[in-house]
């Protein structure tokens, strides 16, 4: 596989909060998205999920605070970890998560 950009890869998404696999380490897959302001509604996963801002930040609400990540930053949420997204979110972000 050859590298990817990252950030350009996220710019050219037709859609913000839709992430593409970018491919699959050591079982997990990689994905990118584009954020852009809007909050999400709180979810848990089953997994642990790595959240790796590349540029903006990340606006995390979990456990009833609202934890920044700025960018060159990583929050690794635990498995059944109920968290959501804040409104202000903005930039690139890479996922890391349980191949499913």
């Amino acid at each position: 596989m050859s590298k990817t950009n990252l950030r350009a890869l996220s710019n050219m998404l037709p859609e913000t909060w839709r992430s593409k696999i970018v491919g699959l380490a050591a079982g997990a897959n990689v994905k990118v998205l584009r954020m852009d302001g809007t909050a999400s509604n709180e979810q848990p996963h089953a997994y642990a999920e790595g959240l790796l801002v590349l540029d903006g930040e990340l606006k995390l609400g979990i456990g009833g605070e609202v934890v920044t990540v700025s960018a060159g930053e990583i929050y690794i949420v635990p498995a059944n970890t109920p968290h959501a997204v804040a409104a202000g979110s903005h930039g690139t972000l890479v996922i890391i998560d349980a191949n499913e």
